[in-house]
């Protein structure tokens, strides 16, 4: 099957309202070919699309990982690519398919969670403290639902990481969804000191 069709095929799959189906229905194709055309995805204004692509993303990158871990670190190397300014893209998808596949893949998210959390953070005063913070209120959405997604199975991992202490600056947002999803976490993580904030 060629690259044009498999992906004519992949998005059709993609469009279905289940995602039940579509998760099952999707492992009769060659994982790795799969993953490439969920890049694609991934950036798509089609919500439905963009959704299922990331649910996709998690499940098919642990299919890749589970035989081999080096292809799944390949792929969790490519969306950090796409964050990066030399990139020359923006990375939409990005963080919300890193957080799918690390849901999914308990080796991989030990390997790169403190990564996903490093675009929470600016650079500090010290010169081991290099952040990745995103600027694009967009892409914070994506971050911060990566980090409530995480808190389902790698809430002790993300604590132990110090996120509880990078999420507060985002409930001063000028996004409602960026507000509303700090909001979210300061609970899930149990953040204390969130409340005089919200009480605002």
């Amino acid at each position: 099957m060629g690259t044009r069709e498999l992906k004519k095929q992949i998005f059709s799959l993609l469009k279905q309202p289940d995602i039940g189906r579509v998760l099952s229905d999707i492992q009769v194709f060659p994982a790795k070919e799969v993953v490439n055309v969920l890049f694609s995805a991934i950036c798509q204004v089609d919500e439905l699309l963009r959704w299922h692509g990331i649910s996709a993303m998690g499940v098919m990158v642990t299919r890749l990982a589970d035989a081999d871990l080096e292809e799944g670190r390949i792929i969790m190397r490519r969306l950090l690519w796409s964050l990066n300014d030399e990139s020359g893209g923006i990375g939409w998808g990005a963080p919300e398919s890193m957080a799918e596949i690390m849901h999914h893949h308990e080796k991989l998210s030990l390997e790169y969670i403190h990564m996903l959390i490093s675009y929470a953070r600016p650079d500090g005063q010290e010169l081991e403290q290099d952040g990745n913070y995103l600027e694009y209120e967009i892409l914070q959405r994506g971050l911060l639902w990566g980090f409530d997604r995480l808190c389902e199975r790698r809430l002790g991992l993300l604590v132990e990481k110090g996120l509880p202490g990078d999420i507060l600056p985002y409930l001063r947002s000028g996004d409602h969804v960026v507000r509303g999803l700090a909001a979210r976490l300061c609970g899930r993580l149990s953040i204390g000191s969130a409340r005089d904030a919200l009480q605002l």
